[in-house]
C-alpha cells in the first residue's frame, strides 16, 4: 500500500507487429523510454489505450511481464482488471500479481455500462478482488454519460475499503467533479486522486495528485510539467502548456469516438520514433486517410520532436 502515483502514470499502448502479434521489442522501447522520465510513477497496462480486452489471457500476462522487464522492475506496473464477474476478475488480479503487477485498475463489470448496477455491487467487486489477490486497487470512475458511473456514496464506500489506495476519475462532468472530488478529499485525505480527462486536462489539474492517461504515451515530458504547474497552482504556466499541447489534443482526442484516440496515440508514437507503424486489433480500425499527416503536423506545431534517448534506437 506504499505505492506512490502522485505524478504521471502513462497508460501505454500495446504495440503489435504488422502481422498482428504482440511486439515485445517495441514494448521494450516504449516502456524503457517512459520509465526513464523523471516524474513517471507507474505504467498502467491492459486498459483501453492498451487494447487489453483484445488480447488473449496469455498475451495479457506476457504484456505485464514485458513492461515490468522494460524498466528492470524500477517502475511499478499497474494492470487493468476487466473480467465481467467478481470471481473471474479476482482470478485475473491474482494472475496479474504472479506476472509482476504492483496494483490493479478495476474496470466496472461491462454489463453495467448498458443496464446500470445494483446498489452495493461495485463495492463487492473491489472487496472480492482484493481478498483473493491482495493486489492494491485503484477505483475507476467512468464518465457521467454511462450507466457505470458511480454515485458519490458508492465512491466513498469503495474508497474506504481495505486495499483501495487511489481513484482514477474520468467523470467528464465538471458539476460532479467540483462536488465529488472535495468530498473524497475530505473523507480520505490519503486517497490519491488521479485525473484521466485526456481531452480536458486543464480544468482538472488543480485538484489532483497526478494523471493516469493514455496521453502519457506521446507527451510525457509536458504532462509532467503540467502536473507540477497544477500542484503549484500556477495557472499561467499550466495554461501555456495546455495551449502548446492543444494541436495534439485536437488531433488525438477531439475525434468522433474516444476509441480512435488509441489509434492516434500509436501514430503519435510513430512520430516520436518509438513505433514503426500504427497497427491495431479489430474492432479498432485505421484512422481515415491523411490522419497520420495531420497528427505529424500537430506534433510539429507543438514542437514535440523525436525521442533522442537510447530507448528509441
Amino acid at each position: 500500500m506504499a505505492l506512490d502515483l502522485r505524478g504521471l502514470s502513462p497508460a501505454p499502448v500495446t504495440p503489435f507487429t504488422e502481422d498482428g502479434a504482440v511486439d515485445f521489442a517495441a514494448i521494450q522501447r516504449l516502456g524503457s523510454w517512459l520509465g526513464s522520465i523523471e516524474g513517471v510513477k507507474s505504467l498502467v497496462v491492459l486498459g483501453h489505450a492498451g487494447e487489453g480486452t483484445f488480447l488473449t489471457e496469455e498475451e495479457q500476462l506476457d504484456v505485464i511481464r514485458a513492461f515490468v522487464a522494460s524498466t528492470d522492475g524500477r517502475v511499478p506496473v499497474v494492470a487493468g482488471i476487466t473480467k465481467e464477474g467478481n470471481k473471474t476478475a479476482a482470478l485475473e488480479a491474482k494472475k496479474a500479481v504472479e506476472a509482476g503487477a504492483s496494483a490493479g485498475l478495476v474496470y466496472p463489470s461491462h454489463g453495467w455500462l448498458r443496464f446500470g448496477y445494483q446498489k452495493g455491487a461495485p463495492q463487492s467487486r473491489y472487496k472480492e478482488i482484493y481478498e483473493e489477490s491482495g493486489l492494491p486497487l485503484i477505483l475507476f470512475q467512468y464518465p457521467d454519460n454511462t450507466k457505470a458511473t458511480y454515485d458519490l456514496d458508492t465512491q466513498l464506500e469503495i474508497a474506504g475499503q481495505e486495499g483501495v489506495f487511489a481513484t482514477k476519475n474520468g467523470v467528464r462532468n465538471m458539476r460532479r467533479w467540483y462536488t465529488e472530488i472535495p468530498a473524497l478529499r475530505a473523507a480520505y485525505p490519503e486517497l490519491q486522486i488521479l485525473s484521466c480527462h485526456d481531452e480536458y486536462l486543464l480544468p482538472t489539474m488543480f485538484d489532483v495528485d497526478g494523471l493516469l492517461v493514455g496521453y502519457g504515451n506521446i507527451a510525457p515530458e509536458l504532462l509532467v510539467e503540467l502536473i507540477e504547474a497544477g500542484k503549484a497552482q500556477d495557472y499561467p504556466r499550466a495554461h501555456a502548456i495546455h495551449e502548446r499541447l492543444l494541436p495534439v489534443t485536437r488531433n488525438v482526442y477531439h475525434r468522433g469516438s474516444h476509441m480512435e484516440g488509441t489509434v492516434a496515440l500509436k501514430w503519435g508514437l510513430v512520430n516520436r520514433g518509438i513505433l514503426d507503424h500504427a497497427t491495431v486489433r479489430t474492432p479498432l480500425l485505421p484512422l481515415p486517410q491523411g490522419a497520420d499527416t495531420e497528427i505529424a503536423a500537430a506534433f510539429a506545431e507543438a514542437n514535440i520532436g523525436k525521442v533522442t534517448t537510447a530507448a528509441a534506437i
